[in-house]
């Protein structure tokens, strides 16, 4: 059965955007962004909440950075990762004042890395990254132990919106990039989420932006993101801001918002939040017809101004799974809910 929890509401600030791990201890870290509204990034903070009992509750808002008017750059969409060895890693975008906000642009916007402990207590001063673009992915750490990054800008060439990646191999000292995941004119391909599958094959599942309500998009990259191929389609439809996990059993997790689009802004095209449970076959195939895709839905946002669908997810050691999204619903402005459920809720078993 699926539980919600509240994991932050403060109805002073639009709370959305939010990111999720879990740490060594099994502690929750849920980092999100604050800012005016939507459309307002005038006053920004990135901030974090902590849970020591399973997401069922959390504790004060931490801030980690915060930007003002007077400053060249707002903060935006925050992701984290926990190493191997424990450490956190948050990436936070670096937002250029004078281009467009949104899907537009972003070549001038800039990832900033903070390394912290492995309970995340303690952070690195920011570590300016050579990856450029928006909605940077959460870091991949691969089994070589090379770190993997992507985010999109708009294409010189022809205009739309491409994913891009960059990659290290000495822990961010030196970056090699940008590598092209997936351009081509006529679609806006962007807000990448890199599954490593376990044959070693990775797969950047993608949004396409033309609010159009098409698949979700993806390219397959068969030498540790040094080249991708594809694009191929995902029967996941009106896919935005996938975000993919591979679960313990071997099936794959798929958190997005709905967008079926039409006229829009907020209200009108989205209200819903879903997951998409799959295979590693699935996600491997280059053929729609060869994938399945089980859709969930997650929430609903009965606000007229609703807004929702930037995820992040965990797996606790029993098989508990916990999500968090952004909604505003029965709130004056957007807050972040927690969502937990297992795999048998999804799919029973014969």
């Amino acid at each position: 059965m699926l539980n919600k929890f509240i994991v932050s509401r403060d109805d002073s600030v639009y709370e959305a955007f939010p990111a999720l791990e879990l740490t060594v201890k099994e502690h929750l870290i849920c980092v999100f962004l604050e800012c005016v509204s939507h459309g307002d990034r005038s006053n920004t903070r990135i901030v974090y909440v902590k849970s020591e009992d399973r997401g069922r509750s959390w504790g004060e808002k931490i801030c980690l950075t915060e930007s003002d008017p007077e400053q060249m750059y707002y903060d935006d969409c925050p992701s984290i990762k926990r190493l191997r060895d424990g450490r956190l890693v948050i990436l936070i975008n670096k937002c250029a004042r004078h281009e467009p906000m949104g899907n537009a642009g972003g070549r001038h916007a800039r990832t900033w890395m903070y390394i912290g402990d492995s309970d995340g207590n303690e952070w690195s001063a920011p570590i300016e990254t050579p990856i450029e673009g928006i909605v940077p992915d959460t870091l991949l750490e691969l089994d070589s132990g090379r770190w993997l990054v992507t985010a999109h800008y708009e294409s010189k060439e022809h205009g739309f919106l491409e994913q891009m990646a960059w990659y290290t191999d000495n822990q961010g000292t030196t970056w090699s990039g940008p590598i092209t995941v997936a351009s081509q004119s006529g679609l806006h391909l962007c807000e990448g989420s890199v599954l490593p599958l376990p044959n070693g094959v990775l797969v950047c599942y993608m949004r396409e932006n033309s609010h159009l309500g098409l698949d979700a998009y993806k390219a397959i990259s068969y030498d540790q993101g040094e080249s991708w191929e594809g694009l191929y389609t995902a029967p996941i439809p009106a896919c935005h801001r996938p975000v993919a996990r591979m679960l313990a059993s071997g099936l794959v997790l798929i958190t997005y918002r709905f967008m079926q689009g039409g006229k829009g802004w907020l209200g009108f095209w989205t209200q819903n939040v879903f997951a998409c449970l799959t295979d590693a076959a699935s996600a491997a195939s280059t053929e729609r017809d060869n994938q399945w895709s089980r859709i969930f839905p997650l929430d609903y946002d009965r606000s007229p101004e609703s807004d929702l669908g930037y995820t992040g997810s965990v797996q606790f050691a029993d098989g508990e799974i916990y999500v968090v999204n952004y909604i505003v619903d029965d709130a004056p402005k957007a807050h972040i809910r927690g969502y937990a459920f297992y795999e048998s809720d999804l799919l029973l078993t014969s």
